[in-house]
């Protein structure tokens, strides 16, 4: 039975015992507790006769209050089947003033007993000062680092505080009354613009519960796995059209949501490609398992199946569209939630964000506690983003005027260490960084070899790929006066330990040497899906020449299928490309179909791009260096006159 079934119970047992009190004499006050006591424990006897027993059902494992904990008296009886008197109503009312009044007579608090919710509400709405933020952080600090809270899931929560809860909803809150009933949802709210839902044919199972963690995964019908085949066949036809016409026999397919999304964003279509992605997550939502839980941290979802890869790719683009919204600290709330999916293997790279939303809504207590507990079994520190961005949020948090010299002086140290520490190991950050941040460097560092062209030249290739992301995605972090001051004093010691010849420079010199040789796939898939061009234009070839789907960047090579799709017997030329038309030509036996033939197309294709970019280069270079020259006419003032006759 749950806390707030008790709560009712024990507003009803005393409803029951203010009725019995109506009907006592008022001669003898003694008589007349002990008769109220014996009606306090003839209602507790009847517990299984109340009119709604549905009320009763709570959720499991969940602790009976304590007895001596007072209950909240502010539930409207009426709702749970016992009628009330005027009489007894005075009664309670007069019963209540006596609760308010007997703590301030003793000098005791209030705030633990819950009589008067309203006026706690006040108390802290008014305050919203460092004690509240207090209880706030002692609270968080006993919950899991990934730890996600359904309101913060929620990107109005976050705007309200900025601007108001008017001027956020605006005329939404007169249109709720006539809006229809749709099912309640935490990651989304249905919209009245959107089809009408209905069951597009997925559904979630739990496949296994071990060691208090539960495997799910998303499974689709055959009615759905019909509309995934047609949808691969809309993909090959290279025409957007027939995804939108597809879209419209299907509105709650969710790679046709992801692929036409895509398309709206790169025709700079923002407001419809998150639109098409938040209809995905209600899809999603819908089709969630019973005991499936967004904030436990303890379900899991494999993203070797390409059922739910789908909802992995879905959260990584509502993060995105959060994040340029103006929302991050929603968009954090997501990432953790992403993260906590598969927090081991971590298919979407999420750790190379997090550190950039925490910064960006101020968490930087999250990002420190994140870095602490999992750098022992994950080494983040050879993570550039984890190794400049702690030493920037602790920077941030010696810049804080509520806090004593002494840790003043403690935070600086730590974040001067951590700073010269994350330049000695990726010196190659430094330059790019300056130059993003148009801050021109003294001579003294421009000139230096530990930070010249050649450390960025001869960094290793997942090296470069890491600090090009960071680089080109946390630069306006450091724009700020404060943060470069600090910076240009960090660097000023850590060309003084370099020329020190202190051991610690040579020892990153080799951890740089043995490792990043090449990036695990999770990063490549990151990079891709993230479209910062700085770091884009590092990927290897590999990954560049096959054939990327935004509603699938680069599956891993152990995928799950749980269904194939059926081989086609007649294949029309027309989703066959020109390119692939020409392979047949040439090779009878060619099929696209078949992964060395598909390689060898994209690899084609690959080859053709860059001629076909060496050829633009050339005539750009042509056309730039012609130049025109005036005719040379004779001094001959007749012919001119003539001319002009």
């Amino acid at each position: 039975m749950s806390s707030r079934a008790l709560r009712r119970l024990k507003g009803e047992q005393r409803a029951q015992a203010a009725l019995q009190a109506l009907k006592l004499t008022e001669e003898d006050d003694k008589d007349e507790d002990e008769q109220m006591k014996t009606s306090s424990t003839q209602t507790a006897h009847k517990q299984k006769n109340i009119s709604n027993i549905f009320e009763l059902i709570g959720e499991a494992d969940v602790d009976v209050c304590p007895s001596d904990e007072e209950p909240v008296e502010g539930i409207n009886d009426r709702q749970q089947g016992a009628p009330m008197g005027k009489d007894a109503v005075k009664n309670e009312k007069s019963k209540k003033k006596k609760k308010k009044k007997s703590p301030a007579e003793n000098g005791k608090d209030n705030l633990g007993a819950g009589d008067n919710i309203d006026a706690i509400l006040e108390t802290l709405e008014k305050s919203k000062g460092l004690s509240h933020r207090s209880t706030d952080n002692s609270a968080s600090e006993h919950r899991p680092v990934l730890y996600v809270e359904h309101r913060n899931l929620n990107p109005e929560t976050e705007l309200k505080k900025y601007f108001g809860a008017r001027a956020v909803l605006g005329d939404q809150r007169s249109k709720q009354r006539q809006r229809q009933f749709h099912r309640c949802s935490w990651m989304t709210v249905y919209k009245d613009t959107w089809p009408r839902f209905s069951r597009p044919g997925i559904s979630m199972s739990l496949l296994e519960s071990k060691d208090a963690i539960q495997h799910f995964t998303f499974e689709h019908n055959r009615d759905y796995q019909q509309v995934q085949f047609k949808f691969f066949d809309a993909v090959e036809s290279m025409d957007p059209n027939n995804i939108v016409v597809l879209l419209q026999l299907n509105p709650y397919h969710i790679d046709s949501l992801l692929q036409l999304s895509d398309v709206c964003r790169i025709q700079e279509d923002q407001e419809t490609a998150r639109d098409l992605i938040e209809r995905a997550l209600y899809s999603f939502e819908c089709s969630f398992h019973p005991v499936f839980s967004l904030t436990s941290g303890m379900c899991r979802l494999d993203y070797r199946r390409p059922e739910n890869r789908a909802f992995y790719l879905v959260l990584f683009k509502h993060v995105i569209f959060l994040e340029k919204r103006g929302c991050p600290r929603t968009a954090l709330e997501y990432c953790k939630l992403i993260l906590s999916l598969d927090p081991d293997n971590d298919p979407l790279c999420m750790l190379l964000l997090f550190d950039f939303l925490c910064l960006r809504c101020r968490e930087y207590t999250t990002l420190i506690r994140l870095y602490e507990e999992w750098e022992v079994h994950r080494n983040l520190s050879q993570l550039p983003n984890f190794s400049f961005s702690v030493a920037l949020s602790y920077y941030h948090l010696s810049q804080q005027e509520d806090i004593s010299p002494v840790e003043n002086q403690q935070l600086k140290q730590k974040s001067n260490v951590l700073l010269q520490n994350a330049l000695i190991m990726f010196p190659g950050a430094l330059m790019p960084l300056l130059d993003l941040c148009t801050v021109q460097p003294d001579a003294a560092v421009s000139s230096h070899a530990f930070f010249g062209p050649s450390i960025q030249t001869g960094q290793p290739p997942a090296l470069s790929e890491l600090v090009s992301l960071y680089v080109g995605r946390c630069h306006s972090l450091w724009k700020e006066a404060g943060p470069m001051l600090w910076l240009e004093e960090n660097v000023r010691q850590v060309l003084k330990r370099v020329d020190t010849h202190d051991p610690y420079v040579e020892d990153c010199q080799n951890k740089r040497k043995q490792r990043y040789q090449s990036a695990p796939r999770n990063i490549h898939r990151h990079v891709l899906m993230s479209e910062i061009k700085e770091a884009t234009a590092t990927l290897p070839l590999e990954v560049t020449t096959q054939p990327g789907m935004g509603f699938d960047p680069l599956p891993p090579l152990d995928s799950i299928l749980s269904y194939t799709r059926p081989e086609r017997q007649n294949m029309g030329a027309s989703n066959e490309s020109t390119l692939s038309l020409f392979f047949r030509s040439l090779l009878p036996n060619f099929n696209l179909q078949r992964p060395e033939d598909r390689q060898e197309v994209a690899r084609a294709g690959h080859e053709l791009n860059q001629e076909v970019n060496r050829l633009m280069v050339a005539m750009r270079d042509m056309l730039a260096n012609i130049q025109f020259r005036e005719p040379q006419w004779e001094d001959n003032q007749d012919r001119d006159e003539e001319e002009w006759d």
